[in-house]
Protein backbone atom coordinates (compact mmCIF):
# COMPACT_ATOMS: atom_id res chain seq x y z
CA UNK A 1 0.00 0.00 0.00
CA UNK A 2 1.18 3.19 -0.61
CA UNK A 3 1.43 6.43 2.44
CA UNK A 4 0.09 8.07 -0.15
CA UNK A 5 -3.33 10.05 0.32
CA UNK A 6 -3.88 13.65 0.54
CA UNK A 7 -0.85 15.18 0.89
CA UNK A 8 -0.63 18.99 2.55
CA UNK A 9 0.19 21.89 0.42
CA UNK A 10 4.31 23.65 1.26
CA UNK A 11 5.12 25.02 4.75
CA UNK A 12 3.71 27.77 5.50
CA UNK A 13 6.91 28.54 7.45
CA UNK A 14 9.14 28.04 4.64
CA UNK A 15 11.90 30.80 6.10
CA UNK A 16 12.41 29.04 9.58
CA UNK A 17 12.47 25.67 7.32
CA UNK A 18 15.56 26.76 5.28
CA UNK A 19 17.63 28.51 8.46
CA UNK A 20 17.06 25.43 10.12
CA UNK A 21 19.22 23.76 7.22
CA UNK A 22 21.29 26.27 6.73
CA UNK A 23 22.31 25.77 10.28
CA UNK A 24 23.93 22.42 9.56
CA UNK A 25 26.20 23.81 6.34
CA UNK A 26 26.16 20.66 4.80
CA UNK A 27 24.30 21.97 1.45
CA UNK A 28 26.98 21.45 -1.16
CA UNK A 29 29.38 20.31 1.43
CA UNK A 30 32.01 17.23 0.18
CA UNK A 31 31.20 13.90 0.33
CA UNK A 32 31.95 12.26 3.80
CA UNK A 33 31.93 8.79 4.66
CA UNK A 34 29.73 8.19 7.44
CA UNK A 35 26.34 9.92 5.18
CA UNK A 36 27.81 7.33 1.93
CA UNK A 37 27.61 4.22 4.87
CA UNK A 38 23.65 5.14 5.31
CA UNK A 39 23.15 5.31 1.63
CA UNK A 40 25.11 2.11 1.35
CA UNK A 41 23.01 0.86 4.19
CA UNK A 42 20.24 1.57 2.63
CA UNK A 43 20.71 -0.02 -0.67
CA UNK A 44 21.48 -3.90 1.00
CA UNK A 45 18.26 -3.28 3.33
CA UNK A 46 15.35 -2.41 0.77
CA UNK A 47 17.19 -4.77 -1.83
CA UNK A 48 17.21 -1.64 -4.12
CA UNK A 49 19.47 -0.07 -7.00
CA UNK A 50 19.22 3.31 -5.64
CA UNK A 51 19.67 5.73 -2.40
CA UNK A 52 19.90 8.92 -1.50
CA UNK A 53 20.14 11.74 1.45
CA UNK A 54 18.28 14.30 -0.18
CA UNK A 55 18.11 17.76 1.48
CA UNK A 56 15.56 20.73 0.31
CA UNK A 57 17.51 23.56 -0.36
CA UNK A 58 15.31 26.79 -1.73
CA UNK A 59 14.34 25.80 -5.03
CA UNK A 60 16.30 22.48 -5.11
CA UNK A 61 16.83 19.44 -4.01
CA UNK A 62 20.50 18.31 -3.23
CA UNK A 63 21.79 14.55 -2.58
CA UNK A 64 24.45 14.71 0.32
CA UNK A 65 25.05 10.92 -0.67
CA UNK A 66 24.00 8.90 -3.47
CA UNK A 67 23.90 5.39 -4.92
CA UNK A 68 22.22 4.70 -8.56
CA UNK A 69 21.17 8.19 -9.43
CA UNK A 70 23.05 9.81 -12.37
CA UNK A 71 22.43 13.38 -10.79
CA UNK A 72 24.17 15.68 -7.68
CA UNK A 73 20.74 17.59 -7.33
CA UNK A 74 17.36 18.13 -9.46
CA UNK A 75 15.13 21.19 -9.79
CA UNK A 76 12.62 21.30 -5.99
CA UNK A 77 9.46 21.28 -8.63
CA UNK A 78 10.46 17.62 -9.86
CA UNK A 79 11.97 15.77 -5.99
CA UNK A 80 9.09 13.85 -4.74
CA UNK A 81 11.53 14.18 -1.51
CA UNK A 82 9.92 17.70 -1.61
CA UNK A 83 6.20 16.17 -1.06
CA UNK A 84 7.99 14.35 1.49
CA UNK A 85 8.71 16.29 3.73
CA UNK A 86 5.35 17.90 3.61
CA UNK A 87 3.94 15.40 5.96
CA UNK A 88 7.27 15.22 8.63
CA UNK A 89 5.59 12.65 10.63
CA UNK A 90 5.65 9.77 8.48
CA UNK A 91 7.37 7.93 5.92
CA UNK A 92 6.38 8.86 2.35
CA UNK A 93 6.17 5.25 -0.09
CA UNK A 94 5.33 5.52 -3.36
CA UNK A 95 4.75 1.51 -4.77
CA UNK A 96 4.82 2.81 -8.39
CA UNK A 97 4.72 6.48 -9.48
CA UNK A 98 2.93 5.17 -12.81
CA UNK A 99 -0.23 5.14 -10.46
CA UNK A 100 0.16 8.61 -9.17
CA UNK A 101 0.14 11.35 -12.57
CA UNK A 102 -0.48 14.26 -9.41
CA UNK A 103 3.44 13.47 -8.34
CA UNK A 104 6.10 14.75 -10.10
CA UNK A 105 7.90 12.58 -12.66
CA UNK A 106 11.62 12.99 -12.17
CA UNK A 107 13.81 13.26 -14.95
CA UNK A 108 16.71 11.68 -13.17
CA UNK A 109 17.53 7.58 -13.93
CA UNK A 110 17.53 4.20 -11.65
CA UNK A 111 20.01 2.62 -13.48
CA UNK A 112 19.36 4.01 -16.38
CA UNK A 113 15.71 3.45 -16.41
CA UNK A 114 12.52 6.15 -15.47
CA UNK A 115 11.84 6.00 -11.58
CA UNK A 116 9.22 4.10 -10.60
CA UNK A 117 9.21 3.38 -6.67
CA UNK A 118 10.22 6.02 -3.85
CA UNK A 119 9.98 5.76 -0.24
CA UNK A 120 11.56 8.22 2.16
CA UNK A 121 11.81 9.27 5.93
CA UNK A 122 11.95 13.09 6.75
CA UNK A 123 14.82 14.00 8.04
CA UNK A 124 14.06 16.72 11.14
CA UNK A 125 16.06 19.25 13.16
CA UNK A 126 15.48 19.60 17.23
CA UNK A 127 12.62 21.63 16.78
CA UNK A 128 10.98 19.52 14.10
CA UNK A 129 11.65 21.28 11.01
CA UNK A 130 12.38 18.94 7.92
CA UNK A 131 15.31 19.38 6.14
CA UNK A 132 14.99 16.65 3.47
CA UNK A 133 14.90 12.59 3.12
CA UNK A 134 16.99 9.43 3.28
CA UNK A 135 15.02 7.70 0.32
CA UNK A 136 15.90 4.48 -1.35
CA UNK A 137 14.55 4.35 -5.44
CA UNK A 138 13.68 1.67 -7.49
CA UNK A 139 13.22 1.70 -11.46
CA UNK A 140 10.34 -1.10 -10.51
CA UNK A 141 7.41 -1.31 -8.54
CA UNK A 142 7.91 -3.02 -5.07
CA UNK A 143 6.34 -2.91 -1.77
CA UNK A 144 9.16 -2.32 1.47
CA UNK A 145 8.32 -4.72 3.91
CA UNK A 146 7.98 -3.66 8.01
CA UNK A 147 11.23 -4.79 8.80
CA UNK A 148 12.36 -2.62 5.92
CA UNK A 149 10.67 0.41 6.91
CA UNK A 150 11.66 0.15 10.58
CA UNK A 151 15.20 -0.47 9.59
CA UNK A 152 14.78 2.95 7.06
CA UNK A 153 13.57 5.08 9.97
CA UNK A 154 16.50 3.84 11.86
CA UNK A 155 18.72 5.35 9.04
CA UNK A 156 16.76 8.69 8.71
CA UNK A 157 17.63 8.80 12.85
CA UNK A 158 20.77 8.13 12.71
CA UNK A 159 21.26 10.94 9.61
CA UNK A 160 19.57 13.26 11.82
CA UNK A 161 22.32 12.13 14.68
CA UNK A 162 25.18 12.45 11.57
CA UNK A 163 23.97 15.95 11.03
CA UNK A 164 23.41 16.95 14.75
CA UNK A 165 27.07 15.99 15.42
CA UNK A 166 28.28 17.80 12.41
CA UNK A 167 26.05 21.75 13.90
CA UNK A 168 27.73 20.19 17.46
CA UNK A 169 31.17 20.22 16.29
CA UNK A 170 30.84 24.11 14.07
CA UNK A 171 29.34 25.32 17.05
CA UNK A 172 32.35 24.07 19.34
CA UNK A 173 34.77 25.60 16.03
CA UNK A 174 32.87 28.89 16.13
CA UNK A 175 33.03 29.01 20.31
CA UNK A 176 37.13 27.83 20.41
CA UNK A 177 37.88 30.68 17.33
CA UNK A 178 36.09 33.20 19.84
CA UNK A 179 37.49 32.42 22.44
CA UNK A 180 40.84 32.50 20.77
CA UNK A 181 39.45 35.92 18.76
CA UNK A 182 38.75 37.22 22.89
CA UNK A 183 42.40 36.11 23.90
CA UNK A 184 44.00 38.09 21.14
CA UNK A 185 41.94 40.88 22.00
CA UNK A 186 42.55 40.83 25.50
CA UNK A 187 46.82 40.46 24.87
CA UNK A 188 46.47 42.90 22.21
CA UNK A 189 45.09 45.15 24.92
CA UNK A 190 47.46 44.30 27.74
CA UNK A 191 50.55 44.89 24.68
CA UNK A 192 48.98 48.16 23.40
CA UNK A 193 48.76 48.64 27.19
CA UNK A 194 52.58 48.00 28.01
CA UNK A 195 53.35 50.35 25.11
CA UNK A 196 51.49 53.21 26.60
CA UNK A 197 53.33 52.48 29.75
CA UNK A 198 56.94 51.90 28.23
CA UNK A 199 56.27 55.45 26.03
CA UNK A 200 55.31 57.38 29.05
CA UNK A 201 57.95 56.04 30.77
CA UNK A 202 60.44 56.65 28.06
CA UNK A 203 58.61 60.15 27.69
CA UNK A 204 59.35 60.81 31.62
CA UNK A 205 63.14 59.28 31.58
CA UNK A 206 64.26 61.07 28.32
CA UNK A 207 64.99 64.15 26.54
CA UNK A 208 62.75 64.52 23.99
CA UNK A 209 64.95 66.55 21.47
CA UNK A 210 68.17 64.40 21.61
CA UNK A 211 66.87 60.84 22.98
CA UNK A 212 68.80 61.02 25.84
CA UNK A 213 68.22 60.25 28.97
CA UNK A 214 66.92 63.60 31.12
CA UNK A 215 68.13 64.78 34.55
CA UNK A 216 65.09 62.86 36.14
CA UNK A 217 66.25 59.84 34.83
CA UNK A 218 69.76 60.35 36.75
CA UNK A 219 67.98 61.48 39.63
CA UNK A 220 66.62 58.28 39.66
CA UNK A 221 69.80 56.28 38.96
CA UNK A 222 71.45 58.05 42.09
CA UNK A 223 68.65 56.70 44.53
CA UNK A 224 68.67 53.47 42.82
CA UNK A 225 71.11 51.11 45.63
CA UNK A 226 71.00 48.41 43.33
CA UNK A 227 72.54 50.67 40.30
CA UNK A 228 74.74 52.38 42.06
CA UNK A 229 76.61 49.66 43.53
CA UNK A 230 76.97 47.87 40.42
CA UNK A 231 78.49 51.59 39.14
CA UNK A 232 80.55 51.23 42.06
CA UNK A 233 82.08 48.06 41.52
CA UNK A 234 85.03 49.16 39.65
CA UNK A 235 86.61 52.06 38.84
CA UNK A 236 84.74 54.60 36.56
CA UNK A 237 84.54 57.86 34.40
CA UNK A 238 82.38 61.07 34.54
CA UNK A 239 82.35 63.41 31.62
CA UNK A 240 80.77 66.88 31.36
CA UNK A 241 80.25 68.18 27.87
CA UNK A 242 79.59 71.54 27.01
CA UNK A 243 78.54 73.04 23.64
CA UNK A 244 80.82 76.08 22.56
CA UNK A 245 79.09 79.52 22.42
CA UNK A 246 75.66 77.74 22.04
CA UNK A 247 73.79 80.70 22.90
CA UNK A 248 75.71 82.37 19.28
CA UNK A 249 74.25 79.18 17.73
CA UNK A 250 70.93 80.40 18.57
CA UNK A 251 71.13 83.78 17.65
CA UNK A 252 72.94 83.50 14.23
CA UNK A 253 71.29 80.16 13.26
CA UNK A 254 67.97 80.31 14.70
CA UNK A 255 66.42 77.67 16.93
CA UNK A 256 65.99 75.07 14.28
CA UNK A 257 69.13 74.55 13.72
CA UNK A 258 69.99 74.95 17.35
CA UNK A 259 67.80 72.18 17.78
CA UNK A 260 69.99 70.21 14.87
CA UNK A 261 73.10 71.32 16.52
CA UNK A 262 71.62 69.51 19.88
CA UNK A 263 70.47 66.35 18.24
CA UNK A 264 73.99 66.35 16.17
CA UNK A 265 76.34 66.39 19.81
CA UNK A 266 73.44 63.18 21.48
CA UNK A 267 74.00 61.55 17.68
CA UNK A 268 78.22 61.58 18.11
CA UNK A 269 77.46 60.45 22.04
CA UNK A 270 75.59 57.52 21.19
CA UNK A 271 77.92 56.51 18.56
CA UNK A 272 81.20 56.89 20.92
CA UNK A 273 79.95 54.80 23.17
CA UNK A 274 79.15 51.27 24.57
CA UNK A 275 76.34 49.43 25.59
CA UNK A 276 75.40 49.48 29.31
CA UNK A 277 77.03 53.53 29.60
CA UNK A 278 75.39 56.55 30.26
CA UNK A 279 74.30 59.74 28.24
CA UNK A 280 72.33 62.62 30.00
CA UNK A 281 71.34 65.86 28.42
CA UNK A 282 72.15 67.36 31.69
CA UNK A 283 70.96 70.61 30.65
CA UNK A 284 70.04 73.29 27.80
CA UNK A 285 73.71 72.51 26.13
CA UNK A 286 75.45 70.56 28.56
CA UNK A 287 75.68 66.73 29.23
CA UNK A 288 76.52 64.00 31.25
CA UNK A 289 78.27 60.86 30.32
CA UNK A 290 79.07 57.83 32.65
CA UNK A 291 81.26 55.36 32.12
CA UNK A 292 81.57 52.21 34.40
CA UNK A 293 84.61 50.17 34.48
CA UNK A 294 86.45 52.78 32.52
CA UNK A 295 89.95 54.24 33.56
CA UNK A 296 90.79 58.11 32.55
CA UNK A 297 93.18 57.14 29.99
CA UNK A 298 90.26 55.10 28.16
CA UNK A 299 87.30 57.59 28.69
CA UNK A 300 89.56 60.07 27.44
CA UNK A 301 89.89 58.45 23.86
CA UNK A 302 85.99 58.03 23.83
CA UNK A 303 85.86 61.82 24.56
CA UNK A 304 88.16 62.31 21.30
CA UNK A 305 85.98 60.41 19.26
CA UNK A 306 83.11 62.59 20.77
CA UNK A 307 84.84 65.84 19.69
CA UNK A 308 85.61 64.76 16.66
CA UNK A 309 82.77 63.44 15.77
CA UNK A 310 80.87 66.76 16.66
CA UNK A 311 83.54 68.70 14.39
CA UNK A 312 82.50 67.13 11.22
CA UNK A 313 78.82 67.18 11.93
CA UNK A 314 76.67 67.58 8.88
CA UNK A 315 75.86 71.32 10.05
CA UNK A 316 75.75 74.72 7.95
CA UNK A 317 78.61 76.08 10.46
CA UNK A 318 81.48 74.49 12.77
CA UNK A 319 80.08 73.08 16.02
CA UNK A 320 82.74 72.54 18.83
CA UNK A 321 82.63 71.23 22.66
CA UNK A 322 84.57 71.66 25.90
CA UNK A 323 85.24 68.42 28.08
CA UNK A 324 85.96 67.87 31.44
CA UNK A 325 86.78 64.29 32.79
CA UNK A 326 87.13 62.96 36.20
CA UNK A 327 87.94 59.81 37.28
CA UNK A 328 86.30 57.61 39.95
CA UNK A 329 87.10 55.01 42.38
CA UNK A 330 85.13 51.92 43.75
CA UNK A 331 83.29 52.68 47.00
CA UNK A 332 83.26 56.14 46.52
CA UNK A 333 80.73 58.93 45.87
CA UNK A 334 80.35 59.95 42.00
CA UNK A 335 77.58 61.65 42.60
CA UNK A 336 79.01 64.58 44.62
CA UNK A 337 83.12 64.74 44.27
CA UNK A 338 83.57 63.09 41.10
CA UNK A 339 81.26 65.44 39.31
CA UNK A 340 82.89 68.40 41.03
CA UNK A 341 85.90 67.18 39.85
CA UNK A 342 84.87 67.23 36.42
CA UNK A 343 82.64 70.51 36.30
CA UNK A 344 86.41 72.16 37.35
CA UNK A 345 87.89 70.14 34.82
CA UNK A 346 85.18 71.61 32.05
CA UNK A 347 85.64 75.21 33.62
CA UNK A 348 89.64 74.58 32.33
CA UNK A 349 88.47 73.32 28.95
CA UNK A 350 86.45 76.64 28.42
CA UNK A 351 89.07 78.92 29.89
CA UNK A 352 91.85 77.55 28.39
CA UNK A 353 90.18 78.02 24.49
CA UNK A 354 87.34 75.53 24.48
CA UNK A 355 87.12 72.64 21.77
CA UNK A 356 89.35 70.58 23.91
CA UNK A 357 89.37 67.63 26.19
CA UNK A 358 90.25 68.49 30.17
CA UNK A 359 90.98 65.41 32.59
CA UNK A 360 90.78 66.62 36.09
CA UNK A 361 94.12 65.48 37.52
CA UNK A 362 92.91 66.11 41.33
CA UNK A 363 94.80 63.21 43.89
CA UNK A 364 92.08 61.05 45.16
CA UNK A 365 92.09 60.91 49.17
CA UNK A 366 90.63 58.52 51.13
Amino acid sequence: MSALRSLPPPTSDEARRQAALDAYAVVDSVPEQPYDDIVRLAVTLCDVPAAAISLIDHDRQWFKAQIGLDVRETARSEAICDRAIRQPDRMLVVEDLHEHPELPQPAMRVDGDALRFYAGVPLLSPDGQPLGVVCVLDNKPRTLTEAQREGLEVLARQTQHLLELRRYAMEQRRLLTEREAFAQRLEDARADLQRRHDLLEHRATHDALTGLLNRSALAQLRDNAEAMRSLQQAPYTLMLLDVDHFKDVNDRHGHLLGDRALRAVADAVNASIREGDIAVRYGGEEFLILLPDTRLAQAVQVAERIRQRIAVAPLPFTLTVSMGLAAGEPTRDWSEQVFDRADQALYRAKATGRNRVVVDDTPLHG
